[in-house]
């Protein structure tokens, strides 16, 4: 349902004013007003010139990013047997994670909370030391939001703003750029899930030794989330499956799923690490550099390649098609 109602949406939406870059992305892009970009745009085209003799265009401005995102209880976490403070934590640290996968630095949230009528109060209380210990950690203020009670489950929707130059794109990945993830996958609902690492730091070292092409943040599912990075790239991956970082909760929940621990790794999501495509010498530069200098480890998990799709090299050197797998909003409708 998500992916076809965004589709629907951006049709919905063309005649509508623009921004640097809309829906479909982990957040969007403005141009902020009095910069290059933005006075460009407002200036009127002589249809008369030729836009080829124009100069060459200024470097890139700092422009603000902004991204929402909503979660509920019975359907994101539990209230009932998860602790509130990390519940808030959470409903920060997920917006932080698509503000790292475009390369940006976080300034502010707006935090609304729909509170179930009794006990409302405490509950938010609850709840916003959990936001507070989040945005104290990086460095994000609470620029405002709203509260409201009603005969519901607990609902917190943050919308995080940040700014950025140059932002990291899910369309950019060029054929023959090595793919990479960050950290280990899978297991995430044994409750690392509650707390994950953004992985801001790890964005603001990689500008400083690489130019990264494509990125974006695994919250549906690693194979899930690649494919749609690919496809909005135009290109496909040629995956080394082995080398899929696994985390230790994914091997500890295989033992009782029935799912081997790849298979977690694969589509559990709710990871909130990134994956993100460099050129092949510039990924040679970032594995030289050590866990601590990049703050956590990065892994080698494919290249990218022209023929669209997931792939994986099978024995006598031929190609197999893979499938991603992950969690699909709505998948359910009838």
């Amino acid at each position: 349902m998500e992916q076809s109602f965004l589709a629907y949406l951006r049709g919905r939406t063309r005649s509508l004013p623009s921004v640097a870059v809309g829906i479909g992305d982990d957040a969007a892009v403005l141009d902020l007003p009095g910069s290059a970009a933005a006075l460009d745009q407002s200036k009127p085209r002589d249809p008369s010139s030729d836009e080829s003799d124009s100069d060459t265009p200024a470097p890139p401005s700092l422009q603000q990013v902004a991204c929402t995102d909503q979660i509920i209880d019975g359907v994101d976490f539990c209230s009932d047997s998860q602790p509130l403070a990390s519940i808030g934590y959470k409903s920060i640290a997920i917006n932080l994670s698509d503000i790292a996968a475009m390369g940006a630095t976080p300034t502010a949230a707006l935090v609304t909370l729909a509170l179930p009528a009794h006990n409302a109060t405490e509950i938010a209380g609850e709840v916003y030391e959990g936001i507070l210990e989040a945005c104290s950690q990086y460095g994000v203020a609470i620029a405002g939001g709203d509260l409201s009670t009603y005969d519901g489950p607990l609902s917190i929707s943050v919308t995080l703003l940040g700014t950025v130059t140059g932002p990291w794109l899910r369309s950019g990945a060029q054929e023959g750029d090595v793919i990479f993830v960050t950290g280990s996958l899978g297991g995430s609902l044994a409750g690392r899930h509650l707390r994950p690492v953004p992985r801001i730091e790890l964005a603001n070292r990689l500008r400083q030794y690489a130019t990264v092409n494509a990125a974006i943040d695994i919250s549906d599912g690693f194979s899930l989330d690649l494919d749609r990075m690919l496809a909005s790239s135009r290109v496909g991956a040629e995956l080394d499956i082995e080398q899929i970082p696994i985390s230790d909760a994914a091997h500890t929940m295989s033992k009782d799923s029935g799912r081997s621990p790849l298979e977690h790794a694969w589509s559990d999501g709710e990871d909130f690490e990134l994956i993100f495509t460099v050129n092949e010498t510039d990924a040679a530069k970032i594995e030289q550099l050590s866990a601590d200098e990049l703050t956590t480890t990065i892994t080698r998990v494919g290249n990218v390649v022209g023929r669209t799709g997931l792939w994986k090299r099978v024995p006598g050197s031929k190609l197999e098609r893979v499938f991603p797998q992950g969690y699909v909003h709505g998948e359910t409708d009838e």
